[in-house]
């Protein structure tokens, strides 16, 4: 029995027991009191400090945007947002944990595409995308880059595809991961360029990077943050980059598009929240990231990392991930 009607029942039978019809009116004033909220939690929120889970190890692009963001809105509202790296399967230890975290605005996930576009397609997950989170706003996004080990004789995309042509089966590619943003997009090219090369998985772009130096593999498709560092070693060629137009810090290096028309793919990364945080908490923290994300600051850090800022809407974030669904169909059909 919910207190508000405990109240009433006991001070009721009082005043029965009394003749008072004084105490059941009181009983009744003091149940509509107790039923009548005051004002909402989420209005004076954050009171405490904010968890911002990132469900991939530390050091590299999600978790430096996310710590990027956590500073920022750390400034905006007075209380500290602090980054905690929950990693394991594939992201998905982690984004389970939000979704059954408290809906109240103290835990929230800075994630990426492949924990809500890919992995609960690709393997069974304990949560569902489309019911289980909030998307209050994507931060920041970003292209991948084809690299090429020197012992490819390929000096452009089109060379590069001829001679694929010419050796099926032959060459290998890296991948931070199966079904990782590089693996999809390498998978997605090969299968429309019509050449076949192999898949070796390692764990993170790291590992993945140290092999196309060694010519332990022959390509890599990784994020752009991985190969601007050393679009300049002798020992790694730059064919190629997955985004829309050419990228400012590589100027001379053609898309893809340019070559498969149309063929544009890029990894964006934002921040949720458990489905039921109130709104006007998620509107808030959207606003705050809007304006993290348009900071000069933040722009020149992304930037360095060959990441456009976004900072979408809610309705933004939420149209992406509906649009990207039939791209992201085809290149998890390519990559099996």
């Amino acid at each position: 029995m919910p207190i508000a009607a405990r109240i009433v029942y006991a001070f009721g039978s009082l005043g029965v027991c009394l003749g008072s019809r004084r105490s059941v009116m009181a009983a009744l004033s003091l149940a509509c009191l107790l039923a009548t909220p005051g004002p909402a939690l989420s209005e004076t929120w954050p009171t405490r400090t904010v968890t911002i889970i990132v469900p991939f190890p530390p050091g590299g692009n999600t978790d430096t945007m996310a710590r990027l963001l956590a500073q920022k809105l750390s400034e905006k509202f007075g209380h500290g947002f602090i980054v905690e790296n929950r990693m394991g399967a594939s992201g998905s230890i982690g984004t389970t944990m939000v979704t059954r975290a408290a809906p109240d605005g103290y835990t929230l996930m800075f994630g990426a595409l492949q924990q809500i576009s890919v992995l609960p397609y690709t393997e069974k997950v304990n949560y569902d995308p489309k019911t289980d989170l909030a998307y209050i706003s994507i931060f920041g996004e970003g292209p991948f880059v084809f690299g090429v080990n020197e012992s490819v004789p390929a000096k452009s995309l089109q060379e590069f595809v001829a001679y694929a042509k010419r050796k099926p089966g032959e060459m290998s590619y890296a991948s931070g991961g199966t079904y990782s943003g590089a693996h999809l997009v390498a998978a997605l090219f090969f299968s429309r360029a019509g050449v076949n090369l192999y898949h070796v998985p390692y764990r993170g772009g790291g590992p993945a990077i140290a092999s196309l130096l060694g010519n332990h593999v022959q390509t890599y498709f990784g994020n752009a943050s991985e190969l601007i560092p050393i679009a300049t070693d002798p020992r790694v060629r730059i064919l190629a980059t997955s985004s829309a137009k050419r990228m400012e810090q590589l100027p001379d290096v053609p898309t893809v598009s340019e070559l498969l028309p149309g063929f544009v793919f890029s990894a964006w990364n934002g921040l949720m929240a458990p489905a039921k945080t109130p709104q006007d908490v998620q509107e808030k923290l959207e606003k705050a990231t809007i304006e993290a994300a348009h900071d000069p600051q933040a722009i020149k850090a992304l930037g360095q990392l060959g990441i456009a800022a976004a900072g979408t809407t809610s309705a933004a974030f939420n149209a992406r991930i509906a649009d990207e669904r039939s791209l992201l169909a085809d290149a998890i059909k390519a990559a099996q």
